[in-house]
């Protein structure tokens, strides 16, 4: 029985980490993509151009996801230690 609650314990830790990390790497995707996309039509290629908003987007999805994603931590814990 121990070997499978430890296989659960890090099936757990695993969505968790995965559903923690989902909304800013599709955020940065996203800006990635849109920078990409006017990079090309343009035909600027600076790293800067491309990294700022992507740097920027992903900062404001990290303020505006924090609370989430700390209460989402929180559950994590207190399932994994038997606290209700």
């Amino acid at each position: 029985m121990l070997g499978t609650d430890l296989v659960e314990c890090a099936r757990q830790a695993l969505l968790a980490g995965l559903m923690l990390a989902a909304p800013l790497l599709l955020v940065a995707f996203a800006v990635g993509l849109a920078t990409g996309l006017l990079q090309a039509a343009t035909g600027i290629h600076e790293t800067v151009v491309g990294l700022v908003p992507r740097v920027l987007a992903v900062g404001a999805a990290l303020v505006l996801a924090f609370p989430w994603m700390v209460e989402r931590m929180v559950e994590l814990i207190r399932s994994g230690a038997g606290i209700p």
